[in-house]
């Protein structure tokens, strides 16, 4: 009898032990990502942190983080050999930001390099290659221009990191601007070799 209990005794000692192991690992593994999310404006201030050195060198960034519709389309802008924006949300946000997501289309017959959309202003052309920090939001009505935000660092809130844009393929894009007065509800979008297109702001 002794020796069935003590083997018992060691199986209900064995099960607690596995069930308070599995317990553990779904706690870490549930505030693995510090509550963050993918979406940019919900970080607390426009410098968000620098990566790390062993995030050099990984996949572009090419999405805010909140999906969009693709189907939604508040407007476009007919740019160089083919290309085409389209703007699928302008969206004020309440950290001080307003944020454009859309898409670039390939309607060419030949690949795209992207290098021009970064603009010409050496900080955001050195810091940002093949983004497109280049862009710019006009307050018409308020006669100001807004520039891409960037981190201290120089990095722009916006999509970087891109590769060449082959014949018949599209790729997210957002950009993140300082947000305009509240009274201002229509603004200019313009990206380098692309025309200017007028967006309204929701939110």
């Amino acid at each position: 009898m002794s020796i069935r209990r003590t083997a018992r005794t060691r199986r209900v000692v064995a099960a607690v032990s596995l069930t308070a192991a599995l317990a553990l690992a779904v706690t870490a593994c549930g505030s693995d990502d510090g509550g963050k999310t993918n979406d940019p404006s919900s970080s607390e201030s426009s410098t968000p942190s620098k990566p790390s050195e062993g995030d050099k060198g990984a996949q572009q960034d090419t999405a805010a983080g909140d999906k969009v519709d693709p189907n939604v389309k508040l407007a476009e802008a007919r740019g160089d050999k083919g290309m085409l924006l389209v703007v699928n949300e302008v969206k004020r946000d309440s950290g001080g930001f307003v944020t454009v997501q859309g898409e670039l289309k390939n309607q060419g017959d030949a690949a795209v390099n992207p290098s021009a959309w970064a603009g010409s202003e050496n900080v955001i052309v050195s810091k940002n290659l093949n983004s497109v920090g280049g862009a710019t939001l006009v307050d018409k009505a308020g006669k100001k221009r807004y520039y891409i935000l960037r981190d201290t660092d120089g990095r722009c809130l916006c999509t970087t990191g891109m590769t060449a844009v082959q014949p018949g393929t599209s790729i997210p894009v957002f950009m993140q601007f300082p947000a305009p007065p509240n009274t201002t509800t229509e603004v200019d979008l313009s990206l380098p070799t692309f025309a200017t297109t007028s967006v309204k702001i929701s939110g």
